[in-house]
């Protein structure tokens, strides 16, 4: 596992496809009720990356992009990757205060769905009823994204966050094609990432 981010491109095409995926077992009778079975309560996330121009030139696209896939060994190992339309909240709900909770998992909400965050970009900003907190001073945060506050928030308190956040994923496929269209001009039109589950 390692915590290297994927590199941000210039020759990133516009089209990034990002699918939520989910995993149910759906048995159906022979009046055609069903039954159906969550396995999973937070999908697994999915995207379809397509490089129009990697430059193979002192810029180095090429060879940064190629190196990296290299390096993770197609499929092997997990990394880091900042989607680009999908890396921040601010003012995220994450809590409120009270029974003596010190801990808060940092989350982010898409539409009224709550799913945890695991991996920041940048360390998170803090309040507690709309009153900044000092990092390492009234909370520290975990490896795993949770804000432990030193001394519990008061009763009823709302406690939100802005952070910059990662996914940790792994590339789908042990094999990358790399396209020579001109001179010391590749692309590659279709790379894909799928999550991993921390």
């Amino acid at each position: 596992m390692s915590n290297d981010v994927f590199p941000e491109l210039p020759g990133l095409a516009w089209s990034v496809v990002r699918r939520p995926t989910f995993s149910t077992i759906v048995q159906r009778a022979a009046s055609g009720r069903e039954v159906r079975a969550a396995l999973q309560s937070f999908p697994i996330w999915e995207w379809q990356l397509a490089y129009d121009v990697l430059r193979d030139d002192a810029a180095g696209d090429l060879r940064t992009l190629m190196g990296f896939f290299l390096r993770r060994q197609g499929a092997f190992d997990s990394f880091l990757f900042r989607d680009p339309s999908d890396h921040e909240v601010t003012d995220q709900p994450i809590g409120v205060g009270g029974n003596g909770a010190t801990t808060f998992q940092l989350v982010r909400t898409l539409g009224g769905f709550v799913e945890p965050i695991f991996d920041l970009g940048a360390p998170p900003n803090i309040k507690v009823s709309g009153v900044p907190r000092l990092p390492d001073v009234d909370f520290t945060v975990t490896n795993d994204a949770r804000i432990v506050f030193a001394t519990p928030p008061a009763a009823g308190a709302a406690i939100t966050a802005t952070f910059a956040y990662l996914f940790r994923v792994r590339f789908k496929e042990d094999i990358a094609e790399f396209n020579n269209f001109a001179f010391r001009l590749w692309e590659l039109e279709q790379l894909e990432l799928v999550g991993v589950k921390p």
